[in-house]
């Protein structure tokens, strides 16, 4: 069934299914159109087709920062990686914003489940809460395996940690004209000025690899797909490990910003934090393992994607202030931010 008032200024259902009909296989077919209602960034909508489930991408409605919610660049990275590592399979792609009202692709819908405050029956316990970790490392692992350039994908010149360090930066100084000053994550780009390694090895780099990113089974601890592209690159994979690491959560953090917080705000601990999730430096540890690369300076690449998830958070609060997030946990940044910073700057050691 679609929802007319919950699709509206994101789809034209209509035009969507007349794009369909004529994109794939068989004879026109009624679709209907759900809303998917998690996450903060470009737009998900499910897709009944006949017999098939589809997957459509968006961007956000409202005033976005240059270069955010870039979906031309996740159907890019999709495509390329189809068939080499775990990613779901591609079926069209539409750059003409006059058909919905923006650009958008499709791709098949992989049956099972995202994983944020809760894990399947099946394997919640110790023994599969260790195995989906190793399915993250494992699938991570041969995502920077993949041939990039066999792939058809190209790298952008210079550095990719000074690219990201330029990139997150600038939307910082976009993003504070609009919400507020924090002077501490001024402090922090600094010191990842001050401290950028060189860059020893370029892959694949996924940009938002987290557990919420990627799709697990129902019945068994397997990573099936990895979703969200939008801030996929040709860069270090090292920037992927200190993501992860960043986004996996530290229990001793979590319980000292719940007591910063106070008893009015509630810090749901990351599922990533339970008994059986290795840590984030062991994480690391069976990255290097199982990857047989060198892992380094990973205290600069945990606090690049610290102040890269900052930007982000402070993103989404700037689209929740101005009425255009999706997610109404965005109103959490306005006080999720600042502890992102300070966190940050206790790793740092400023």
């Amino acid at each position: 069934m679609t929802d007319s008032n919950e699709l509206e200024g994101l789809v034209d259902v209509p035009a969507l299914e007349a794009f369909l009909n004529e994109h794939m296989e068989g004879p026109a077919t009624p679709i209907t159109v759900k809303k998917h209602t998690a996450g903060y960034s470009n737009v998900t909508l499910f897709i009944e087709r006949g017999d098939k489930k589809l997957v459509m991408r968006r961007p956000p409605t409202g005033n976005l920062l240059p270069s955010a919610h870039d979906v031309g660049r996740e159907w890019r990275f999709i495509s390329a990686v189809h068939g080499k590592a775990r990613v779901p399979r591609p079926i069209a792609n539409c750059e003409d914003e006059s058909v919905i009202g923006a650009p958008f692709y499709v791709m098949e819908r992989v049956e099972g489940t995202e994983i944020r405050e809760t894990i399947p029956s099946a394997y919640d316990n110790p023994e599969g809460r260790r195995k989906m970790a190793e399915e993250m490392v494992d699938a991570l692992v041969e995502l920077h395996a993949v041939d990039w350039e066999a792939a058809g994908l190209s790298a952008p010149p210079g550095s990719y940690v000074e690219r990201q360090l330029r990139r997150w930066q600038r939307q910082w100084e976009l993003t504070r004209e609009r919400t507020r000053d924090i002077p501490g994550l001024d402090r922090a780009s600094e010191w990842l000025h001050a401290n950028m390694p060189a860059e020893t090895e370029t892959t694949i780099a996924h940009g938002d690899y987290k557990v919420d990113n990627v799709i697990f089974s129902f019945d068994e601890p397997k990573l099936l797909a990895i979703l969200d592209w939008e801030l996929a690159s040709i860069g270090d994979p090292l920037a992927d490990v200190g993501w992860l690491q960043y986004s996996w959560g530290d229990r001793q953090e979590i319980e000292r910003e719940q007591q910063q917080a106070g008893a009015d705000e509630t810090i749901p601990p990351p599922v990533t934090t339970w008994e059986g999730f290795p840590g984030p430096e062991e994480l690391a540890e069976m990255y290097a393992d199982r990857s047989g690369r060198s892992i380094h300076d990973m205290t600069f690449y945990r606090a690049l994607a610290m102040f890269k998830g900052t930007v982000i958070g402070e993103g989404i609060y700037m689209r929740y202030i101005e009425g255009n997030v999706t997610n109404p946990q965005g109103a959490r940044m306005e006080w999720q931010v600042p502890m992102r910073v300070d966190r940050m700057l206790r790793l740092i050691g400023e």
